[in-house]
């Protein structure tokens, strides 16, 4: 097990001792404050100090300032599919990325509520570059992904990676979040890359690969924000991309977007749980017997449970109409959404800049398109 110490989250043995060395950072006390507005510092402070594991951290705090952002941040989440699951199993899923910190909270917090067994997620590194974060993050049963590395040390931290994976999900029946492609979505095409799944079949250890990944459980997850609370933050890099530029983050770029994520308005929030994908491995197992057609078949097969499950909102309508300039989609929205949705790009976007203006039209409208195309592909 020592092979997992660079990336794994702490133990519950190792739970307690973390939590005294933080329980007086000024983010421990803004966190608690934000999550119990109403209990004193002492108060809070006493229930850490007698929290002995992963779990007891999770249900007793980190659930509430969860339920506190929905609240202060949303109009509420909603779910679908959280049925399908079986009480005491462990999945993996493959979710899209839209927000650093969220996307897994709000999974872990639909897991608790149903009574479902609750996920370790995958978090790169960069992320959790201040103590602080990297403490918090081992503390809610993130485990690392390694950036920044050369070729070969590419190779071994993801075979590392690989049967850790592997480990929490056939040995600790814990359930696995990881996301569909490295980093956050940018510019709302939601797509699966193909080395991922690699990665996680790297463990498969001889066995036919489909019936690893039937064994491991995968189900596709798909999240929307009816407001991207971090959409402007993410037009630097589209606009260098636009211009075939380098993109070269600023020194605390992640953590701003990670804050804002948190607090940003997002309106509605809708996630969706797939199939377990049982069936369809064995369709893939069946047609291909080359390991890489069958990791592409296996991708394309949850970028279609993610785009045809994913929630479209009004605001995804009247970004496609406004950038095509037409009113195709206007009986799916009211004049007063789409004057509100108008209003928050003047706000956040030079009208001087029409590129930034395209790109921040586009994050929003191409969930439609691709949920145009993958309709039109079901007809042909």
């Amino acid at each position: 097990m020592q092979k997992f110490d660079a990336i794994r989250p702490f133990y519950d043995s190792e739970i307690n001792d973390a939590i005294l060395k933080v329980i007086n950072h000024p983010m421990m006390k803004a966190l608690m404050n934000f999550s119990f507005p109403d209990v004193e510092d002492t108060v809070w402070k006493e229930q850490l100090r007698k929290t002995q594991s992963i779990r007891d951290f999770q249900c007793n705090f980190i659930y509430h300032s969860i339920r506190k952002i929905i609240e202060k941040s949303s109009d509420g989440l909603t779910t679908s599919g959280f049925e399908k699951l079986k009480k005491g199993e462990s999945y993996l899923f493959v979710s899209n990325h839209r927000d650093i910190l969220l996307d897994t909270t709000l999974l872990n917090t639909a897991l608790f509520e149903h009574g479902l067994v609750m996920t370790a997620s995958a978090i790169g590194d960069n992320l959790v570059k201040k103590d602080f974060l990297n403490v918090l993050a081992k503390m809610n049963r993130n485990f690392l992904v390694q950036r920044g590395l050369t070729p070969r040390e590419m190779l071994e931290s993801s075979k590392t990676l690989s049967e850790y994976i592997r480990h929490l999900l056939l040995e600790e029946s814990r359930s696995v979040w990881i996301a569909q492609r490295e980093g956050r979505t940018k510019d709302g095409n939601d797509a699966t890359n193909p080395g991922v799944l690699k990665m996680v079949g790297m463990a498969a250890n001889g066995t036919d690969l489909m019936d690893y990944f039937k064994k491991v459980k995968v189900v596709p997850v798909s999240i929307s924000y009816e407001y991207d609370p971090t959409d402007v933050l993410k037009i630097p890099q589209l606009l260098a991309e636009a211009n075939k530029e380098i993109y070269i983050k600023e020194k605390n770029e992640d953590f701003m977007t990670l804050l804002s994520g948190v607090m940003g308005q997002k309106k509605r929030i809708h996630m969706h749980i797939g199939d377990v994908l049982d069936a369809e491995t064995d369709k893939i197992k069946e047609e291909f017997d080359k390991p890489n057609k069958q990791i592409l078949a296996l991708a394309q097969v949850i970028d279609e449970s993610i785009l045809s499950n994913y929630k479209l909102w009004p605001t995804n309508y009247i970004a496609y109409d406004l950038l095509n300039n037409n009113n195709g989609f206007s009986h799916l929205y009211t004049e007063d959404e789409k004057s509100l949705f108008e209003r928050r790009l003047e706000m956040r976007i030079d009208a001087e800049n029409p590129i930034a203006l395209q790109g921040l039209l586009a994050m929003y409208a191409n969930p439609v398109v691709n949920n145009l195309k993958y309709h039109d592909e079901l007809k042909s």
